[in-house]
């Protein structure tokens, strides 16, 4: 799915090759798919490469944690368009990475990790009490599409680049490639390194026929849409999918998963499930073009919830790289199988002598959505603690995003809340979608930085909760001094946990254990710490005023804000919570 569109190396002539070490020539074969960074501890097994890689002028970006090492990686390959490398070192190392293959695999990100190991001739003794040493690769099987290790250095070239063309492959994800300490200072007598299209299939079209068919429906239907799933924005591909909008003159839907902004389309764009708007043009949709989208849970399958209303009869053309996938979750009447950044402009082309006109009832769309994002600054934000709503939470920190800059979202309640109070329309977006894992947020947002060179601020939101699992990576935002702002949503609980509890026994039949804790911790204060400027807010109302004034110093900045932790897990009742009877339905299938 993710390929080069950068400059891709020079095909060396015969016979003309070079001695170069195996770690060095790692790196080339990375070079060459567009990849510059890498993520990860360095050890004996790494600091030749790690040396190398700086010198050829790559980011090497080592955290505080290998699982977070992993998940900055994946933010990388979300960001560039292109696989990410994460490295490890043997044992532990490698092991506390390990839930970030999970993380990767889930979320069809592909993160290449590289683990150290013992050599083998030590690995295969028939001995106890080894030091830094475990048995690593039939760990790992399950949480990768694939496992493999570099036995000889003449493997290099194969091995990296199969782990390229598979964790690329079908539905993305991620793999696991060994490297002995007994290979690491081999060298190899090799041609500069292939492109990529030398020696796997690079964005692959679909079937003309199917296109034309496709083209044909869109041109009879009523009222088509577009479902826009989260890999547009992988694959950098929004522009070619802003083509295909005009010429069909519809409304965009965002899966939960997609919820990044395609330039030039903001207004049309509408958030699936939590936007009353969304619900009609579901209803009046007759045709739906699915695109980088699994048409998974969040959106009922393609066949529940909202889909079972109006037009129960549509017709569903889905771009799918992944064959296996078609059809999968519902039935599909026109498959495109191939690369969407192939296949949309295909659409594009068979559609382009015979465009739409924009769909009669858009503008009404547009501005009822508009009302609706404009009534909820005026809702009442009281508390009875006097702490921060949630909601204005959302709405003050996101309306002083700036308009270029990169939103990455992690916790459970503020998610929720972020989904219907969002008043910014960001162009990149990175959460924790499929795996709904916490703690993914500051990793993400490092990595995302690296991938964008820090040319873009970056505004992550959190929870306290979610912030204090990897809190010390703001030591990597403050050693790269990233133009990042992070506004901490702080309920001193596991909110959602709370919520529960009284969903489970009533409010006040239990004394919620575990999901409460200290209410002395500072943000504000442990930012400073760690190199970056801290402040602390208490007003609701002066949220936005201090998002602009940290963005504007230029300094890495995280703001405290006390939020009501009442409001925050939905009120004692559990009747609050914007949406959340929506949010339940993704798990309806199981009946959760």
């Amino acid at each position: 799915m993710y390929s080069d569109e950068k400059s891709p190396a020079p095909v060396a002539a015969s016979g003309d090759k070079k001695t170069i070490p195996v770690y060095e020539r790692i790196l080339e074969l990375f070079e060459a798919e567009g990849v510059k960074a890498l993520f990860g501890i360095p050890d004996p097994n790494f600091v030749h490469m790690f040396v190398a890689a700086e010198k050829r002028g790559w980011k090497v970006v080592t955290p505080h944690h290998e699982l977070a090492a992993g998940m900055m990686a994946e933010a990388y390959a979300r960001m560039n368009g292109t696989p990410a490398l994460c490295i490890a070192t043997l044992g532990p190392g490698i092991a506390l990475a390990s839930g970030s293959m999970m993380n990767s695999l889930v979320e069809n990100s592909p993160v290449i990790y590289i683990g150290g190991q013992r050599a083998r001739v030590t690995e295969r003794r028939v001995r106890r009490g080894r030091i830094q040493f475990i048995q690593q690769e039939d760990l790992f099987k399950n949480s990768v599409k694939y496992s493999t290790s570099i036995e000889y250095a003449d493997q290099t070239d194969e091995i990296i680049r199969h782990a390229l063309r598979v964790c690329q492959s079908g539905t993305p994800g991620p793999v696991y490639i060994e490297y002995p300490s007994n290979v690491i200072l081999q060298e190899l007598d090799v041609p500069a390194a292939l492109p990529p299209k030398d020696y796997r299939l690079v964005e692959p079209g679909a079937d003309a026929n199917m296109v034309a068919k496709a083209a044909e429906l869109i041109k009879a239907a009523k009222c088509p849409i577009l479902l826009v799933g989260h890999a547009v924005q992988c694959t950098r591909a929004g522009a070619k999918v802003k083509e295909l909008a005009d010429l069909m003159g519809c409304p965009v839907l965002q899966t939960s998963g997609g919820t990044a902004f395609i330039e030039g389309l903001e207004d049309r764009t509408f958030p699936y499930l939590f936007a009353e708007v969304a619900d009609e043009i579901v209803a009046k949709s007759d045709v739906v073009v699915a695109i980088g989208t699994e048409i998974g849970e969040p959106v009922h399958f393609g066949r529940g919830y909202l889909w079972a209303e109006g037009n129960t009869d549509r017709t569903w053309i889905n771009v799918e790289l992944d064959p296996e996938a078609i059809g999968q979750n519902r039935p599909i009447e026109v498959p495109l199988v191939g690369d969407l950044r192939t296949v949309v402009p295909q659409l594009s082309a068979a559609l382009k002598d015979s465009p739409r006109a924009e769909h009669p009832e858009l503008q009404r769309w547009i501005n009822e959505d508009k009302e609706r994002l404009h009534a909820l600054t005026l809702q009442d934000f009281s508390t009875d603690s006097g702490r921060v709503h949630t909601g204005q939470w959302v709405i003050e920190s996101t309306k002083a995003m700036p308009e270029n800059a990169i939103h990455v979202r992690d916790g459970g309640c503020t998610v929720i809340f972020t989904w219907t109070y969002l008043q910014s329309k960001p162009r990149d977006v990175i959460w924790n979608q499929n795996f709904g894992c916490l703690g993914t947020g500051l990793p993400y947002a490092v990595g995302a930085c690296i991938a964008d060179g820090g040319k873009r601020p970056v505004l992550f939101t959190t929870s306290d909760s979610a912030f204090l699992y990897h809190i010390g990576e703001l030591e990597v935002v403050q050693r790269f001094n990233m133009p990042m702002v992070i506004v901490v949503a702080v309920d001193n609980a596991w909110g959602l946990e709370v919520g529960v509890y009284k969903r489970t026994f009533g409010h006040g039949n239990t004394t919620e254990p575990g999901v409460h804790w200290s209410k002395n911790v500072r943000f504000d204060k442990m930012a400073e710490a760690l190199g970056c400027q801290g402040m602390y807010v208490e007003k609701g109302e002066d949220i936005s005023k201090a998002v602009t004034e940290a963005f504007a110093s230029g300094k890495p900045t995280v703001i405290h804000v006390p939020i009501d932790p009442v409001v925050n897990h939905g009120g004692n009742e559990n009747l609050n919570t914007p949406n959340y009877d929506r949010f339940r339905t993704w798990y309806a299938e199981g009946q959760q």
